[in-house]
């Protein structure tokens, strides 16, 4: 049976969109409030679930991503009768199967319908196989379904992927799961780090070289484009391929050939292609940073990987994941956590994704020693501080309220201590930022020994006050 819920507070347009439904072999069900409609879709399941924006109780959009958490995960047609472009840019962002105008004819809501009803139905009939390689990629949430539903997809192809995510999410992990369930599993994955290519020898280390190609050449040199023959090639932080070799590079991706720097005759490499970037690609092409003919080449397949505050529900399984794997590695018994380490887990918006969270819980075991449980004093203070400040804040958040609700009339002309000093850091914060990669000319190896921070922290830093380590 096919079930599709309405969710829609005009009784006119459930209705007549209950007829339809049912004219085409289907069982509706209607809702007529946002909170009436989240009970409806939890209660029982649905294959579809037709959502008005403007309702009695808020934004339809808002409740898109709890919809899609229930049990039967349905497909979302987003109904309107206020076309907004943003409206529908944020719903498709957000997995809406479509968004329609209410002024549309029957036929156009019907065909929306049918289509996603038989992409459900293929979905179901093609289900990601059990026994897919998913080591050490943990979550349950619906946004990471996807994530893998599309990954088993690609594993199954030989399509050049684009995986994308902030720093942390990720992305490499992703990307060796496609070629470890693909069929060149058995060969070489040859990873690249864009970020770490000098752009003076990135075209002899990315296609190799002939003896005497140039001073320093006293050998022959096979490029790690050829190293990927029969097997995967990564190109990891692609954002960060120098602009000068995009063109070669894709040429190479099309021809599945190259000419080594020095040699007069071409080489070929059948290898499949995944890439990742941490940054936005279509944004730089767009002011033309990063060629969008190559970008095109790139992402037959594009995975986006949410971050790790968008999804706290799994923080909890991510972290008795790599407890259990970090205390086997060191040898020691699986510990247990105390109420307030998870609760701090939970509270920590986590910057730097599940990179961050797994060095956090690597340290709290470590200084636990033989202790059978970690407490949220074990954390980094760094953590521990930001929670700590967030509560705070919170708080005086809300005697503000209070104190603005008693006295309406009286303005305050100074921002706040905290406001003062947090702005205060940013600004040597950032300041400091130019100053290092200005010193170090952008080398994010010699940024990270002076700064004594991780290679993961400055980018993440870096991002934060929209600094490039090239400029």
């Amino acid at each position: 049976m096919t079930d599709i819920l309405i969710i829609d507070d005009d009784q006119l347009i459930c209705s007549t969109l209950s007829n339809v439904v049912r004219d085409m072999g289907y069982t509706p069900a209607c809702a007529f409030t946002r909170k009436e409609g989240l009970e409806t879709a939890y209660s029982r399941s649905f294959d579809v679930v037709l959502l008005d924006v403007r309702l009695p109780d808020g934004s339809g959009l808002d409740i898109l991503p709890d919809i899609q958490r229930t049990p039967s995960n349905p497909e979302v047609i987003i109904l309107t009768g206020f076309g907004d472009v943003d409206g529908a840019e944020l719903a498709i962002k957000h997995g809406a199967w479509d968004y329609l105008e209410k002024s549309a004819s029957i036929d156009e809501i019907h065909l929306p319908l049918e289509r996603a009803l038989q992409y459900r139905r293929e979905r179901r009939s093609k289900a990601r196989p059990t026994a897919l390689d998913l080591e050490d990629i943990v979550g349950s949430h619906p946004k990471m379904k996807e994530c893998l539903d599309l990954l088993a997809q690609a594993a199954s192809s030989d399509a050049n992927v684009l995986v994308c995510g902030e720093t942390g999410t990720g992305k490499e992990l992703f990307s060796l799961a496609i070629h470890r369930n693909s069929p060149r599993a058995d060969k070489s994955f040859v990873v690249v780090d864009c970020a770490a290519l000098p752009e003076t020898i990135v075209e002899s280390e990315l296609f190799g070289h002939e003896k005497g190609a140039f001073t320093g050449a006293d050998k022959s040199k096979t490029g790690l484009i050829k190293q990927a023959d029969k097997g995967t090639l990564f190109l990891d932080e692609v954002s960060e391929l120098p602009f000068s070799i995009q063109a070669s590079f894709l040429r190479a991706i099309q021809e599945r050939r190259f000419r080594p720097v020095g040699s007069v005759r071409e080489t070929e490499s059948d290898f499949r292609l995944i890439a990742a970037s941490n940054r936005d690609l279509d944004d730089m092409a767009g002011k033309g940073e990063f060629r969008k003919d190559l970008l095109y080449r790139l992402s037959a397949f594009r995975i986006v990987l949410p971050p790790l505050r968008e999804r706290p529900e799994d923080i909890k399984e991510l972290a008795y994941h790599y407890l259990t794997r970090v205390s086997k590695r060191h040898g020691k018994d699986i510990k247990g956590f105390s109420s307030e380490f998870l609760e701090t887990l939970l509270e920590y918006d986590w910057p730097g994704n599940v990179r961050e969270l797994i060095h956090a819980i690597e340290r709290a075991v470590a200084i636990a020693g033989e202790r059978p449980t970690l407490f949220s004093n074990y954390l980094p203070p760094e953590i521990r501080i930001k929670v700590k400040r967030s509560q705070v804040g919170e708080e005086e958040k809300e005697e503000g309220e209070l104190l603005q609700f008693a006295d309406s009339q009286q303005e305050n002309p100074l921002p706040t201590l905290q406001e003062r000093r947090e702005a205060a850091v940013n600004e040597a914060e950032r300041q400091y930022l130019k100053e290092l990669i200005a010193y170090t000319k952008g080398s994010i190896n010699e940024a990270c020994r002076i700064s004594g921070l991780s290679r993961s922290r400055l980018y993440g830093i870096l991002k934060k006050h929209s600094i490039s380590p090239k400029s």
